[in-house]
């Protein structure tokens, strides 16, 4: 069994000061955000073996705080700095997922950015929890968690529809106590 999180960005700025896409930072409800995600993670092992994380600093930020919200709690995680997740397609984050094998990790959490997540997390969904299906389906927002279990032993075989969706969680949903 192997288990996939894929999780989404915190809230950023609209802009950067040096005016690149990939300089966003995390705005003050993104801070708030990813470490409520990373409190989370922690409350609900299992908790991941290995981190890819985009190198947009708002990627890396989310990652920082969502891992200092863990702290003394679990053990930390190997961590990858992915240049590759960065806008990267759906078949791009599978490409670097199915990478992940090197590792051999159990639990892998990708963290990167939209539209290629919440593209792969729909496509991923073969069965799982209809209520948290329905709420992906709406959107994945800003530090959106989607955690995906696969019946298999090898990252390789990861693929479109084989997905069994557990759960699907949002700050929204924390804040509202929808998440257990």
């Amino acid at each position: 069994m192997r288990r996939l999180m894929l999780l989404r960005h915190a809230k950023t700025e609209t802009d950067a000061p040096s005016g690149r896409d990939q300089d966003r930072r995390l705005d003050e409800r993104g801070h708030q955000d990813a470490a409520m995600t990373g409190d989370f993670l922690a409350s609900h092992p299992p908790v991941p073996d290995l981190v890819l994380v985009s190198t947009a600093v708002r990627a890396q930020q989310t990652w920082e705080l969502a891992l200092a919200a863990m702290q003394d709690r679990v053990a930390a995680p190997q961590v990858e700095s992915v240049p590759e997740l960065y806008a990267a397609e759906p078949m791009q984050i599978l490409h670097q997922i199915r990478l992940a094998a090197a590792f051999d990790p159990k639990r892998l959490l990708v963290v990167g950015h939209n539209p290629g997540l919440h593209e792969l997390s729909l496509a991923l969904i073969g069965q799982g929890d209809a209520e948290a299906r329905q709420e992906l389906m709406r959107n994945m927002p800003t530090s959106g968690l989607a955690i995906f279990d696969f019946d298999t032993e090898d990252w390789g075989d990861v693929s479109f529809a084989r997905g069994h969706l557990l759960a699907f969680v949002t700050p929204k949903l924390l804040k509202q106590g929808s998440v257990d």
